[in-house]
């Protein structure tokens, strides 16, 4: 009986730790803190092409990823990718599972009062989908109308002011590929990601764009000193063409450079 006490308790303590992140990281000279000090360990999806997916060897690759990439050789560090699912980036990098996200995440008071955002890396914009033959146009047709968007993503926010009706998947590109295929009204979602799908043969076309954004990385509130170096790397990176670059191959345009 005391055994199994004892053990219960062990196993008590190795959860809470877990739940808490309770580890700490390794403080740098400069006050930076880093879950291994020569590595930055960045989180992305996996499920938002062109911008992170995966590779048959389970890498990931993308505009998100080689960001993420270059940030982190920048700063003189490893770059080290770690796959979590949108909806948990977020509160992966609160709670330690990875020193950042470099997962196109739109700055918004909501999530800023959780976690820390870097100066933008990219600009965009939620756009309205349909199928070609779809008389929607703008938002004030998505009136009950059936609106799918991607789960943990801004895009729901901005759907539910013109729509109750609400589908989430797991990623934008199983919520346009659900479109192209017959389902739902519309899709709610960054008009890039859109456009990169109707290329590759979705049935969907692009309508109003109903509004800019600004993404960003997006680093603890507690490390302060971190988010000066990836600030600092962002800056260099856009002053010598590097995200510039990595967008036209993605993309076949800049979306590093703030919309006039």
């Amino acid at each position: 009986m005391w055994l199994n006490k004892k053990i219960l308790l062990v196993f008590g303590f190795i959860v809470v730790c877990f739940l808490s992140a309770c580890a700490e990281k390794e403080q740098l000279a400069d006050g930076s803190k880093l879950i291994h000090k020569d590595q930055f360990i960045f989180a992305a999806s996996g499920e938002f092409k062109p911008f992170s997916y995966m590779n048959d060897d389970l890498t990931m690759s993308g505009f998100d990823v080689e960001v993420g990439e270059a940030v982190a050789k920048e700063m003189g560090l490893k770059p080290v990718q770690k796959r979590i699912k949108f909806k948990g980036i977020v509160e992966g990098v609160k709670t330690g599972r990875a020193d950042a996200a470099v997962a196109s995440h739109t700055i918004n008071p909501q999530r800023s009062k959780h976690v820390s955002f870097t100066i933008p890396y990219y600009y965009s914009g939620p756009q309205i989908f349909t199928r070609p033959d779809s008389k929607i146009k703008t938002v004030d047709d998505l009136a009950g109308k059936e609106v799918a968007v991607s789960k943990g993503s801004t895009y729901a926010d901005t759907a539910s002011k013109y729509t109750d009706n609400i589908k989430t998947y797991d990623s934008d590109i199983t919520a346009l590929k659900a479109l192209s295929s017959g389902r739902h009204d519309a899709v709610i979602t960054d008009f890039v990601t859109g456009k990169n799908a109707a290329k590759e043969g979705f049935e969907i076309k692009g309508q109003q764009l109903i509004e800019h954004s600004e993404q960003a990385i997006v680093l603890p509130q507690d490390n302060p000193q971190l988010l000066k170096r990836v600030n600092e790397a962002l800056e260099q990176l856009q002053e010598n063409g590097t995200l510039s670059r990595i967008s036209m191959k993605y993309f076949d345009e800049d979306i590093t450079k703030k919309p006039e």
